[in-house]
């Protein structure tokens, strides 16, 4: 892979990359308030749940449909999968955050100059309305066409998601950077795992009722640190 291409899929993976995912706890903040997350096992618990029935089953399944429409510069294929995504998402708020974070993507991401049609045509049916352009399309298209493989690709998105549920924590919970960084190193094989075994011709699943109705309920907090 050419060094650049890599370096700027780090970038993207980057905290300091403003796709706001910061502003979001997916529903953590609303578990730590209510007293069913108070430790950092329950917080591994929390997210591992998330990772083997959400995000490694629905969005990183998305990721990988999305990611094989790409190669193949099949714009229909893509938006379908993207409006696919948005129906498998029933909490407004997550539905808003995942398109937010992806929409933000987009328009920082840097057109590849040898092939820069579909990100470009993506990016326009995005911006028109005709797309939601959630975080785990836009990152099938955008990794795709920087030239990263579909596993990296992956794992990477669920490493991101990693980092952001640790930061919210570090907010939320009485957990310092080590016990964060031992959780990320906990989760690492899970994500390799989830990477390999993802089946883009599989239709998309998710099981995550718990981490749905903490995100419902999240407006109703009388005070609020992320906006989901």
């Amino acid at each position: 892979m050419n060094t650049r291409l890599l370096l700027q899929g780090f970038r993207y993976l980057d905290t300091f990359f403003p796709s706001g995912g910061f502003a979001f706890s997916s529903g953590l903040e609303t578990a730590v308030q209510e007293g069913h997350v108070r430790t950092v096992e329950d917080l591994h618990r929390y997210v591992v749940d998330y990772f083997r029935w959400g995000l490694g089953t629905c969005d990183a399944a998305a990721l990988a449909q999305a990611y094989q429409a790409s190669g193949k510069s099949d714009l229909k294929g893509v938006m379908q999968v993207d409006g696919t995504l948005e129906s498998m998402k029933p909490c407004r708020e997550t539905r808003a955050a995942s398109r937010q974070m992806g929409q933000s993507l987009l328009r920082h991401a840097i057109h590849p100059q040898d092939n820069p049609g579909i990100l470009e045509d993506f990016s326009t049916a995005v911006e028109s309305g005709r797309s939601p352009g959630h975080l785990a399309v836009t990152f099938g298209v955008v990794f795709q066409q920087i030239g990263w493989t579909q596993q990296q690709a992956i794992a990477g998105f669920l490493y991101q998601a990693g980092v952001g549920f640790v930061s919210a924590s570090y907010k939320l919970l009485p957990i310092g950077q080590r016990e964060g960084q031992r959780l990320l190193e906990t989760w690492i094989p899970l994500i390799e795992k989830l990477s390999r075994n993802i089946d883009a011709c599989a239709p998309l699943t998710a099981w995550t009722p718990i981490q749905e109705i903490y995100a419902m309920r999240h407006a109703q907090l009388t005070s609020r640190m992320f906006r989901s």
